[in-house]
């Protein structure tokens, strides 16, 4: 009986070891971006198992020990064989390299080929850091502020712009940020170049239409740019040479499938190439850089805690541009900087849940410095703004049709409105502005449902809570004069003023035909912080402003319309969107208004009404040999003041042209891909020039002619064109696993030399037989500004070691 009863025992164990399932967890990423990827299709065999990876890229099952053969696949990617020896739960990763013909075609990133027709997001681009990596750009840089002002219904200022106007919106409308922290001066020397480290880049998404429910806080767009996750299992080296900026960029696991990093640098020192811009420059200084580190941990099978760090410096003296009563300075020396870090942990719950937990931190530190002439002393001027942001949210996808997240926010911010040390200098004043506290408080929902083939809805709903708390000085002003007649002092931490609001956002889309359909969208948004400038472009002397009991917060209702089609087998894709967005509450200067160390800025600003309208009609091409895309534009954007005091109208409260209304804006970029060493493009823009303001007439004031300023923005510069040239040579892709690879990219910037002025000034003439043909007896004289008067040429060499 004994002996029996242990081999039952034996027997029992045996069957029950057979018959016991472990899990089998899929991890698949892109090899080059690390992005997780979606609707990836896995096979099992023999079991005949399998299924298609969540919006995290994984995929859990439970099986018997034994051997399989996974098949992994996924449109526009090499497909993958993994064999699996199963005998305890496994994680397997795998890494999907784009196929040979689609990497250096995709323009637009989809999930599926016909998402654009799909999906009722209106008014998204999606771009892979490959793609902008093609384009010709001033220096060779590669750079994400150029390819986004490629896309129909993105702009800015001219060759030297501080920001993106979306679809006629001001530079501050635009939410910008880096692995979720906001970017609150996102270029470098002054908008030649934005601040995102190109060696860390994974994408950019562009949101214009029906923003989702988990962005708030500006009235016309979303640029989300996101960092390279460091999924690697050996050290990865790359980097390039320019005339503009060097870079380097390393991967490496620290603990073999626990712990990987990666760090990305740039540095730039161009004092050098300045006079090759302007005359006007050589005397300048500049001296620029940033870096970008990010760290990966995955403790278990279901978690992954991220940390990115992001820092950027800039240095430029300046002939003086920026003067302060009493300082006697030649030049000007700009020194600002941005330090951000983002803790992120991502938890799956089940294999269609997951949990989203965010710390942003976020530190933007503008200085002017003026150095005394004859003197070792510096005047420093220097303001500033600190972000502190949480972020949870729910993720769930109920089936293929269905899904949905919920989330809450809670973003403070201390502002800082600037302040003056003289040093030693006696005839300077110490000037220190109050601090400014407020906090957002956000709960949101966002919903996609497919309710059948045809009909597909996306529906969402953001609340927000404002408060702005103490120290505080609220002024009363005289509503004849303007003057301060009264202030109240508010303790640290007492209400100063509070603000609520309800934004639903939706979007539909019906199915046509296969490759055709036509879309709806609605969004409102509210904006509670705004910079605040009366130049072409934001300089570091610029005023960053919170909403309070004075100045109200800008309020956006955007609506648009649209038709998709797809040709070609959905190899070429149209586009024909319409919008139009009426917004409350913007803020613009009173003529003559001085920000600079003003205590009351609501005495030089009035809030008035804008309103944005245009249609956009765009196609694109992501294969072949010949790939590209182009768009044409036509948009208007209108501002007006409301006020009843005469002294603070603008344009007699008549609509009148905002300094972002461009009639007519065409973009063009081809690709010649004929072999795989040689990729050369072109890139062609087009547009309406700026509005400026001109003089009204002259009138003299103390023996001495000035212009007199009636109406804003009531001309145009010239037509605004230019075409780009890049050629890249690979000398790498003849041998397959080379470890080393390289390439040159040679760039002609302005490739026929045409000089677009970003700006017309007036200057007092002291020598009237200087230009006389040109001003005759006139006592003014007026001026183009340009920065660009010729091509600019670049040869940079890029490599990779892996």
């Amino acid at each position: 009986m004994v002996v029996l009863a242990v081999v039952f025992l034996f027997f029992t164990d045996l069957v029950s070891a057979q018959e016991r399932k472990f899990e089998l967890s899929f991890l698949v990423t892109d090899k080059n971006t690390g992005d997780f990827l979606e609707d990836v299709q896995i096979a099992i065999q023999p079991c005949r198992c399998g299924g298609v990876t969540d919006k995290n890229g994984s995929l859990s099952l439970q099986l018997p020990t034994d051997d399989y053969i996974a098949n992994i696949s996924f449109i526009g990617y090499q497909s993958h064989t993994e064999k699996i020896s199963l005998s305890g739960n496994r994680l397997i990763r795998i890494q999907l390299s784009e196929q040979s013909e689609q990497l250096s075609e995709v323009i637009v990133r989809a999930k599926k080929l016909n998402d654009n027709i799909e999906s009722p997001q209106m008014g998204i681009v999606k771009l892979k850091a490959e793609a902008l990596k093609k384009l010709p750009t001033a220096l060779g840089e590669f750079d994400v502020f150029r390819g986004m002002t490629l896309v129909a219904g993105v702009n800015n200022a001219g060759d030297v712009s501080n920001g993106l106007s979306v679809r006629g919106g001001s530079l501050d409308q635009n939410l910008l940020l880096y692995e979720y922290a906001p970017i609150f001066n996102p270029t470098h020397m002054f908008g030649l170049v934005s601040v995102f480290t190109p060696g860390a880049l994974a994408s950019v998404d562009l949101y214009r239409a029906n923003i989702p429910a988990r962005y708030g806080g500006r009235v016309a767009s979303v640029l989300d740019v996101k960092a390279k996750n460091p999924y690697v299992d050996k050290f990865k080296l790359s980097g390039g040479i320019g005339l503009l900026s060097s870079r380097l960029s390393v991967e490496s696991p620290i603990i073999k499938d626990r712990l990987m990093t990666s760090v990305s640098l740039r540095a730039g020192f161009t004092d050098f190439l300045l006079p090759i811009f302007s005359e006007r420059l050589k005397n300048t200084k500049a001296k620029f850089g940033d870096g970008t580190l990010k760290l990966l941990y995955l403790p278990t099978e279901k978690d992954q805690i991220s940390f990115t760090g992001f820092y950027s410096k800039d240095f430029y003296q300046l002939d003086l541009v920026s003067s302060i009563e009493n300082i006697n300075a030649e030049s000007n020396q700009y020194d600002f900087s941005i330090l951000n870090g983002t803790l992120k942990w991502l938890h799956s719950l089940t294999k269609n849940t997951s949990l989203k937990t965010l710390v942003v931190g976020s530190t933007y530190t503008p200085k002017i410095i003026f150095p005394e002439m004859g003197s070792s002393n510096e005047i420093e001027y220097e303001s500033g703004i600190r972000y502190l942001g949480f972020i949870s949210e729910f993720n769930k996808k109920v089936n293929d049709k269905l899904d949905y997240y919920l989330g809450v926010q809670a973003n403070q911010y201390n502002i800082s409105p600037g302040s003056l040390d003289p040093g030693n200098a006696a005839s300077i004043t110490p000037v220190s502005l109050t601090k400014e506290t407020n906090y957002e408080l956000a709960t949101y929902a966002n919903l996609n449902w497919s309710l059948n083939n045809l009909f597909s809805v996306s529906g969402g709903l953001r609340y927000n809570h404002f408060l702005l708390v103490g120290p505080y000085t609220k002024a009363t002003f005289d509503e004849v004069e303007g003057t301060v007649i009264d202030t109240e002092l508010f303790n640290k931490g007492d209400k100063v003023a509070t603000y609520n609001g309800l934004e639903p956002r939706a979007g539909v889309s019906i199915k046509l035909t296969e490759n055709t359909s036509l879309k709806a969208s609605y969004a409102r948004l509210n904006q509670y912080l705004q910079n605040i400038y009366n130049t072409t472009t934001p300089l570091p002397t610029s005023r960053w402003k919170s909403a309070d009991p004075n100045i109200k917060p800008q309020i956006g209702n955007s609506y648009g319309f649209g038709i998709y089609k797809n040709f070609d087998d959905n190899s070429v894709e149209m586009a024909l969107e319409g919008y139009y967005r009426a917004t409350e509450n913007v803020l613009t200067y009173k003529p003559g208004a001085d920000f600079f160390l003003e205590e009351f800025l609501e005495q030089d600003v009035v809030q008035g009404q804008g309103r944005a309208y245009g249609v956009e009609l765009s196609f694109s091409k992501s294969n072949g040999n010949v790939n590209g895309w182009f768009n044409y534009t036509w948009s208007r954007s209108f501002l007006r003041s409301v006020n009843e005091k005469v002294g603070d109208r603008i344009n007699n409260n008549q609509w009148f042209a905002s300094d972002f209304d461009r009639p007519h804006v065409f973009n063009g970029t081809i690709n010649f891909e004929k072999n795989k060493y040689n990729t050369v493009s072109l890139n062609f823009t087009c547009q309406t020039g700026r509005p400026y303001t001109i003089a009204n007439g002259v009138v003299s004031v103390d023996e001495i002619e000035a212009p007199i300023f009636l109406e804003r923005n009531n001309a145009r510069l010239p037509v605004y064109h230019r075409l780009d040239f890049s050629w890249n040579i690979h000398f790498s892709k003849s041998k397959k696993n080379k470890r080393w690879q390289n390439d040159w990219t040679f760039t002609v910037y302005n490739l026929y030399g045409r000089k677009n002025p970003i700006n017309n000034y007036y200057s007092q003439r002291n020598n009237f037989k200087e230009n006389f043909d040109i001003f005759g007896t006139s006592p003014l004289g007026s001026y183009e500004l340009l920065v660009l008067n010729s091509p600019l040429f670049s040869l940079t060499y890029n490599f990779k070691f892996q």
